[in-house]
């Protein structure tokens, strides 16, 4: 399956509104950087890097999850970002998912998907209450009347966060009382063209069923070589806009570091 033009032209003006934006607002908090500026002995690099960091972030928090929705809508009954799960959990529920977290985090098990989702599933729902924290799912889409909750991360995180976001994805399945597919997602590997093998998710996390990175991610939301597709659609945009991004890290340069 292909991106349709209008997902190509959708995801294109969303990509130029954010860089058109950024290098509208774009303004370092403070011009002193005294030990980066005299290590590296050139303030244009400075505010590159300042820069190139500034838009890193823009990505991290809302690009990729609006791009998810752009490339799943035409195909899914229905998709959300910053979607509410809702639901409680139960003592016996969240006792549950401690047990199974626990026990991947020591070797003590190994990871399957399908029978953790039925050990949560099976565990009394008796007593239930509303839980705050870890509610909110990045992304959802409802697809072939299945529903699916993903987790948009940050492509390096350590094991506290593999851990972490494993429990909120039991957390969800015991939320909607019913087998949800869940997914941690990464939008891209680090670790190109060698496959992603950072220790610290060994064993929590079930790769292609719970784990999604890079082109298994974007390719399971908009079919075979979406993730090719939307990396030219990223390619065309950086090509129009390199020179107004020069022209702004040499202002910020000049007027910031120098």
């Amino acid at each position: 399956m292909a991106l349709s033009n209008s997902q190509k032209e959708k995801i294109t003006a969303l990509l130029e509104r954010k860089i058109e934006d950024k290098l509208r607002r774009y303004a370092r908090e403070t011009s002193s950087m005294p030990f980066l500026t005299r290590l590296i002995q050139d303030s244009e690099k400075v505010a590159a890097y300042s820069f190139i960091h500034s838009i890193a972030t823009t990505l991290g928090m809302s690009i990729y999850e609006d791009v998810s929705k752009i490339i799943a809508e035409e195909s899914a009954d229905e998709c959300f970002t910053k979607y509410d799960v809702g639901g409680v959990i139960s003592r016996e529920q969240k006792s549950v998912i401690d047990d199974i977290v626990r026990k991947l985090r020591n070797g003590e098990k190994e990871v399957n998907n399908a029978q953790e989702i039925k050990l949560v599933l099976d565990a009394s729902a008796k007593d239930g209450k509303a839980q705050k924290e870890g509610r909110i799912a990045d992304f959802y889409m409802r697809r072939a009347g299945k529903e699916h909750y993903f987790e948009i991360k940050t492509v390096k995180p350590n094991i506290d966060v593999f851990t972490k976001s494993k429990t909120k994805l039991l957390e969800w399945v015991a939320r909607r009382g019913s087998p949800i597919r869940v997914f941690l997602a990464f939008p891209y590997n680090p670790y190109h063209p060698q496959p992603y093998e950072r220790f610290t998710e060994q064993g929590v996390l079930e790769k292609g069923e719970e784990f999604l990175i890079g082109n298994e991610y974007w390719d399971f939301l908009g079919g075979e070589n979406t993730f090719e597709q939307l990396l030219a659609l990223f390619d065309e945009v950086g090509k129009k806009f390199r020179e107004k991004i020069r022209q702004k890290i040499q202002q910020v340069a000049k007027e910031k570091m120098g």
